[in-house]
C-alpha cells in the first residue's frame, strides 16, 4: 500500500460544541462570518472549513482546533 492510496478523512464535534453553549445553527454562523448553510455543511460532514474558519470556530468556543475536528486516513484501496 502506498501513501497515495490513503486518504485524509475529517470529522468534527461541531454540533456537540453548539449544544454545550446552546447556541443555534444561526447564531454561529453570525458569530464567525459565515452563513447557516455553511454550518449546517460543516455539521453534516460534507464541507471542510479553511484553516482560517476552523481557527474562528475553536477560538469562539474557546478551544483548541483538535477539540472540535479530528484527522484520520483512510485505504482508498480498490481491489
Amino acid at each position: 500500500m502506498t501513501k497515495s492510496n490513503m486518504q485524509l478523512k475529517i470529522s468534527n464535534r461541531l454540533h456537540v460544541f453548539r449544544a454545550e453553549h446552546r447556541i443555534t445553527q444561526e447564531q454561529l454562523a453570525k458569530e464567525v462570518g459565515v452563513t447557516r448553510a455553511t454550518i449546517v455543511a460543516i455539521e453534516g460532514g460534507g464541507y471542510n472549513p479553511s484553516l482560517e474558519l476552523a481557527f474562528r470556530l475553536a477560538r469562539y468556543f474557546k478551544t483548541d482546533i483538535n477539540a472540535i475536528f479530528s484527522v484520520e486516513e483512510e485505504n482508498n484501496e480498490q481491489g
